[in-house]
């Protein structure tokens, strides 16, 4: 952390609830009240404004001398990864393709009551932002982002991720998840750095964001979207591994976000998930402020606790075993800055993660077309696990069509949640290689009892599925969080019996993770990879049909990716180069290993740029991450 900008006369004018910022009146999920923005005025007239709190964009760059940036730029949470140098500028071009990390930035930190623009949701806080989807994205340059500077940088904010077609399966590489578990062990002093992600824009292609490994990730924070009337947007996907929800663009005629844009100016047209992402994080900067001993695992908590259903319209509500409502779209709300700041100024610290992993006995099970599963896992043998907050379930499984298959799961509270749905494009034959389809819709219950797997396969003909093996993985606690929850969760039962020849094991976050992984490479950024192709921007190429499977499961279980997407602009970049090999050899490894390169784009829908206000959203581009395609 440290000191902020902010000025006097910005408190001034949040007494008056207005600033004189030219775009502000037109920045209704900030001040439209009635419970129908992010209620962030009244934590302003608090004095919290992400005063001393330290947030970077991961993205394509920031133009650090934008008049509404520059007063709270942070050079020393900075850097250009694609060009190894500290300037973070984007790359201009005729079409402004590198507009997108300038657009998030605004967001968060915008300079408030000073006559241009926009006002930041955490005006007081400090920005940075790291160019590294302009270029080559490889596991390196992913993991040097993810690591910079860690005990300076607070919150790390990410818009991008694999793409969003409804048929690739990708997640982060071994070191990106290397550097997502030293962050929240080791950052911000052992408190952990906080990863804010979109939850991503394939909602149009049926995707499911359960096969983001970014976004179903433990380690970070997901974000989706809801329309200024509260609606699901068209482009929002379905999953469980949502935590909750900020206000961004819907169809053609909706309103969409203002913040700051290229060539010092401002638009009132950033979109996506690619802007809800930012508003979290910006809100995350205030709750750091009113309480900087928070951990990483502290504001999930707080997130869930403060997060409200209310005025957010989808037909998925659901409670679960501890009576919170929740939804595959929205999570557990939208987030509410004032109600957060609140519950962070008295909040007591949760105690330590705990983890435990129980495996189903070998299966083997055959799922004939048009018929389904259902597979029970009795769990009595978790003593270190009595009330949960993220539940995975490890899934290796093949498939004649991967998008037919679509996965139930039943908590012995009753919670059901629907961890993959039907993709109408992913006619890979790869199946699942122990993939980690992850949940919080069972946050606070107990993971004693049974558990029930239901595997459908909607395939027709001879479209056989065949199911290898199975195992759940609960994240969570052994005490309960007690006063900080007023929500009461059952006790822990004493029994340890488990399911007949099944096998758990539990251990602490750092015996289950540490010593897998290769050490993060170190941010001098000494030579770049050679090699590789580059696309022109705005040319998105197809995604290769080959696939991955991996037979090393990293974190989350989850194998090494290949590629990346950024979730807002239309443009991409082919990863050619891996580890400083040429384009043609890792060409040729790939294949040999099954691997493919995946596309990264940004989270930001097409509806201020397109003809149709429905056009695909893209996302940044990345290679050598854990793909199963």
């Amino acid at each position: 952390m440290r000191p902020s900008r902010t000025s006097s006369r910005a408190m001034s004018m949040v007494d008056a609830m207005s600033f004189n910022d030219s775009k502000w009146p037109q920045m209704w999920y900030l001040n439209r009240g009635g419970g129908l923005d992010m209620n962030v005025i009244p934590a302003w007239k608090m004095g919290i404004t992400g005063k001393g709190v330290v947030v970077t964009i991961l993205d394509d760059g920031l133009e650090s001398d934008h008049p509404d940036i520059q007063d709270n730029y942070d050079p020393k949470a900075s850097y250009d990864v694609n060009s190894h140098d500290d300037d973070p500028m984007p790359h201009y071009d005729m079409t402004d393709s590198n507009r997108h990390g300038t657009r998030c930035a605004g967001e968060v930190a915008a300079t408030a009551n000073n006559s241009f623009c926009a006002v930041g949701i955490a005006y007081g806080a400090s920005v940075g932002g790291v160019r590294m989807l302009d270029g080559d994205v490889t596991d390196a340059v992913e993991a040097r982002s993810l690591s910079l500077n860690p005990q300076h940088i607070d919150i790390y904010s990410a818009s991008w991720g694999p793409d969003d077609d409804g048929k690739t399966v990708d997640g982060p590489g071994e070191l990106a998840s290397r550097a997502f578990i030293e962050g929240t062990t080791k950052g911000r002093g052992g408190k952990g750095s906080i990863f804010i992600w979109a939850s991503g824009n394939g909602g149009r292609e049926q995707d499911n964001c359960n096969c983001d490994g970014y976004t179903n990730s433990i380690w970070t924070l997901s974000i989706s979207s809801a329309t200024e009337e509260g609606h699901v947007p068209w482009y929002s996907e379905k999953c469980s591994s949502t935590l909750a929800t900020t206000y961004s663009s819907g169809g053609q005629g909706e309103k969409q976000v203002v913040t700051t844009d290229l060539h010092h100016s401002c638009t009132v047209s950033h979109t996506g998930t690619s802007a809800s992402a930012p508003l979290a994080a910006g809100i995350a900067a205030l709750v750091l402020q009113s309480n900087q001993n928070l951990t990483w695992r502290d504001l999930q908590h707080i997130v869930v606790r403060t997060a409200k259903p209310a005025n957010l319209k989808d037909p998925s509500w659901s409670r679960n075993g501890v009576g919170r409502r929740v939804s595959h779209s929205f999570g557990y709300g939208l987030m509410d800055a004032a109600e957060m700041v609140r519950v962070a100024r008295n909040w007591k610290a949760v105690p330590e993660q705990q983890r435990c992993e129980i495996n189903a006995p070998h299966v083997d099970k055959v799922i004939p077309p048009r018929t389904h599963i259902t597979l029970q896992l009795t769990v009595n043998h978790c003593r270190s696990v009595n009330y949960l907050e993220h539940v995975q379930a490890k899934i290796t499984l093949t498939s004649q069509r991967r998008g037919d298959i679509q996965l139930f799961l039943r908590s012995p509270a009753n919670t059901s949640v629907t961890l993959l749905t039907p993709r109408i494009h992913d006619n890979s034959r790869s199946g699942f290689n122990q993939w980690p389809f992850m949940s919080v819709h069972t946050w606070g219950e107990s993971p004693q009892g049974n558990w029930q797997l239901e595997i459908h396969n909607e395939g027709r003909y001879m479209g056989h599925a065949l199911l290898r093996e199975w195992s759940l993985i609960f994240y969570g606690t052994t005490q309960s969080i007690g006063p900080n929850d007023p929500i009461s969760v059952p006790k822990p039962s004493g029994s340890e019996a488990t399911t007949p020849n099944s096998s758990s094991t539990t251990s602490n976050l750092h015996q289950a993770y540490s010593p897998q992984y290769p050490r993060i490479p170190p941010n001098n950024f000494g030579s770049s990879p050679s090699g590789g192709s580059k696309l022109p921007l705005g040319k998105v190429p197809p995604p290769n049909k080959s696939s991955y499977v991996t037979n090393n499961p990293l974190l989350n279980s989850a194998p090494p990716k290949q590629g990346y997407q950024q979730i807002s602009a239309t443009y991409g970049v082919i990863l050619g180069k891996t580890n400083g090999k040429s384009n043609n050899n890792s060409k040729e490894k790939n294949q040999q290993q099954g691997k493919t390169r995946a596309i990264m784009v940004t989270r930001e829908n097409q509806a201020d740029r397109a003809v149709t206000a429905r056009s695909k959203p893209p996302r940044a581009h990345h290679s050598d991450k854990h793909q199963q395609e």
